[in-house]
Parts: C-alpha cells; sequence; structure tokens
C-alpha cells in the first residue's frame, strides 16, 4: 500500500474539523501535523537528542528564567 500524498494529508486533515472550525484552526492542525512528521522523519535519521541532554537544556533554562519570574511576580 503506498502512502498517502501531502495533498491526500491535507484534505484528510481539513475534513475531520469540526464544522465551526475556522481558517485559523486549520492552520494549527495542519502546523501541527506537520511538526509531527518532520519528528518523525529526523527520529528515523537519528537526528535526536537524548533524554539526560533535553534535562539539562531544560534545567538551564529554568535557571536563566527564574530572576525574571521573580521580578514580576515581586510587582504583581
Amino acid at each position: 500500500m503506498s502512502q498517502p500524498t501531502s495533498k491526500t494529508k491535507i484534505v484528510r486533515a481539513v475534513e475531520e474539523l469540526p464544522e465551526t472550525a475556522t481558517i485559523e484552526d486549520a492552520i494549527e492542525r495542519l502546523t501541527f501535523l506537520h511538526k509531527i512528521e518532520v519528528g518523525l522523519k529526523q527520529s528515523r535519521e537519528g537526528k535526536t537528542v537524548p533524554l539526560d541532554e533535553v534535562e539539562a537544556r531544560l534545567k538551564r533554562r529554568r535557571q536563566s528564567q527564574q530572576p525574571t519570574e521573580r521580578k514580576r511576580s515581586a510587582r504583581g
């Protein structure tokens, strides 16, 4: 069985949206699905980041953001 084309995937994604969906909803859904496809491709190609590296990056990010958050909460 062949893989569905991009157009087929787009049409299917849009058809699955509720009748009340907006253009923004459709764009958001298509962007989400595209990001999943890109991530799966990167994974197949071995372009991944080990979990311990992800955790270290998140820890550094949290530490660098803490002073800013404290300033906001002090004002508020």
